[in-house]
């Protein structure tokens, strides 16, 4: 009789199926990735035909990168969801693996959904993707130390990834091999929601989790009446289940001074909710508050991901004919225009905002100012906030699109092809086309490098020109669904464009140098005989800085010299108004 009372015992200790390392641990610890992993095959066995694990890739160390997918229709592939024109909502956890709420939030709730527990109903009109961790080798970087200002869990994974990239800052220029392995399911996916999943660093105050959804505030007129009311409705759930929400990142205008309020912005596409809200899309971030103990953000998280479900599930037929829309504007040419960057208006508004008792003072350590926070007092704080956005950065698209030198082809069609962005192939060259070209002689390199690349800003305009394009060059119409983007990656004036990132670093280099004894003597040749050019030098030595600088006056003249490299500041991507000839098929 001993040994079945035994096994008895040992079965009725045992966690209940489907429950996480952080469930078990009353949410003190969270798991490794083999548990995360091991989760998403085990869905499928405990819901036949309702979950399904998908492997998109390996990352840089050897690890798996999974999905699990659920549906309580057995909606559980990206053609399927097509053909049903089924919401997609996508959400991901652990693109910093520090801030790791997400991961332990969704298996917590697809498990009691797909239990009928919760969202009765709702996962039989949306798909649920999620991708548990993204950063994958950096969650099993494991330690206790990695988020000093982060209240639990015991131990967690690291922000950026094996090869040191931060993953929430490559979603444009596409570096790390996790990022190709995403963008190409997410594409796949195209979700009508996207729910990037972290926790906040910074002050301390009492709202719990802040959720910045756009388009809102930036974004066709359309879609950011949807997603304020997506915004609206969520939140008043929210507050019902006792959250404080705020609609904004909370960081301070002036870092560690609450006084200085807060303000309301919208990312360029390196970051998540950025990238995918360029796609006419709604691209969601979603930040618990880091001093809230891990049980506490857990629950935010997954209160926000229900929330979101339950929301899309009603209101999916609206937001996806709204999405569907703005796609044949894209596609047939309508959008002439693309906002590469925002800014806050002038407007400010009094914000009461739900802080602490605080001290601002010198330290005697530092030399700088040092803030002290008393969580024992709460406070409310009555600080400036900006909520408004105006363009501060717009462009007018070519009628045609972009054409890709060929020298150049061979990196930017695979990013292309990973972005869904749509391109053809020149089968033959072209020996004179009229194109508008870029010339940059303002330029600024980055003195610090960032995500491993020498950033460069170069000033200048396009302006008439022809050309020739070699065979292999890529044409990228603007006629797209993925309009946006396009502009945002070729535009040179783009916060996120190759260009920007130092992609192009060496056409901005230069390569050939004339002697000053060759140029001595020529720019006195050609000051006798151009008067053009002698005013125009004699104007340039009103400048005391250009005036002192030798190099600079014989630059003057080496510039204007027959040998000098017209192809200096050059960038090798072209404007053009239609399409080149000798095109292959579209990709």
């Amino acid at each position: 009789m001993l040994l079945p009372t035994l096994t008895a015992l040992l079965l009725s200790q045992a966690p209940p199926p489907l429950t996480s390392t952080s469930e078990q641990s009353g949410w003190k610890r969270t798991g490794r990735y083999a548990e995360a992993e091991g989760l998403c095959r085990a869905f499928p066995k405990a819901f036949p035909g309702k979950a399904r694990c998908d492997t998109l890739g390996t990352s840089p160390e050897g690890r798996p990168l999974v999905a699990l997918v659920v549906s309580q229709d057995g909606t559980l592939t990206a053609d399927a969801a097509r053909r049903k024109q089924r919401p997609v909502v996508f959400f991901q956890g652990g693109i910093h693996a520090g801030e790791i709420d997400g991961k332990d939030a969704g298996y917590w709730l697809l498990r009691d959904a797909l239990q009928g527990k919760v969202l009765p109903g709702a996962l039989k009109g949306v798909t649920a993707v999620f991708v548990p961790v993204f950063n994958l080798d950096g969650h099993e970087r494991f330690g206790p130390n990695h988020r000093p200002n982060q209240v639990g869990p015991e131990e967690m994974g690291f922000r950026t990834t094996a090869q040191n990239l931060n993953l929430n800052r490559d979603y444009a220029k596409v570096d790390a091999p996790e990022m190709a392995l995403l963008l190409k399911y997410l594409a796949a996916w195209d979700p009508l929601v996207y729910v990037d999943l972290h926790v906040t660093d910074g002050a301390k105050f009492e709202p719990d989790v802040s959720v910045a959804i756009e388009p809102q505030k930036s974004g066709p007129p359309a879609l950011m009446a949807l997603g304020l009311k997506l915004r609206e409705e969520l939140f008043t759930g929210l507050t019902a289940q006792g959250h404080q929400p705020l609609p904004f990142y909370p960081s301070f205008v002036v870092d560690d001074d609450p006084s200085s309020g807060f303000t309301y912005g919208v990312p360029p596409p390196r970051f998540s909710h950025g990238y995918w809200a360029i796609h006419h899309r709604f691209g969601v971030l979603v930040e618990t508050h880091a001093w809230k103990t891990h049980a506490q953000r857990v629950k935010a998280t997954r209160d926000v991901m229900e929330g979101l479900l339950r929301l899309v599930a009603r209101d999916g037929a609206v937001l996806q004919a709204a999405v569907k829309a703005e796609d044949q504007k894209a596609t047939s040419g309508e959008v002439r225009e693309v906002v590469l960057a925002w800014e806050n208006t002038s407007k400010r508004e009094t914000l009461p905002f739900k802080g602490y008792v605080y001290t601002r003072a010198p330290s005697d350590i530092s030399g700088q100012t040092w803030i002290r926070y008393d969580d024992t007092k709460p406070q409310t704080w009555n600080v400036p906030y900006a909520p408004d956005l105006q363009p501060a950065l717009r462009v007018t698209l070519p009628t045609g699109g972009y054409v890709v030198s060929a020298a150049h082809a061979a990196w930017v069609a695979p990013r292309l092809t990973t972005h869904g962005i749509a391109f053809q192939r020149l089968t033959r060259a072209v020996p004179t086309a009229p194109v508008e070209s870029f010339h940059s002689r303002d330029l600024q390199f980055r003195v610090q490098s960032i995500e491993g690349r020498q950033g460069l800003t170069a000033k200048g305009a396009w302006k008439p020109d022809t050309q020739g394009l070699p065979a292999g060059s890529l044409y990228v119409p603007v006629a797209q669904k993925n309009v946006q983007l396009v502009a945002h990656l070729f535009e040179p004036s783009g916060p996120d464009s190759f260009l920007a990132w130092g992609f192009f670093n060496a056409h901005f280099e230069q390569k050939e140098y004339i002697e000053d004894y060759v140029v001595e003597p020529y720019a006195r040749e050609l000051l006798a005989k151009d008067p053009t050019v002698k005013a125009a030098f004699q104007e340039r030595l009103k400048d005391p800085a250009f005036a002192k600088d030798p190099h600079a006056r014989l630059r003057f003249f080496a510039e204007r010299h027959p040998a000098w490299d017209e192809r200096f500041g050059l960038y090798p991507v072209y404007r053009v108004a239609s399409a080149p000839e000798g095109l292959a098929p579209a990709k």
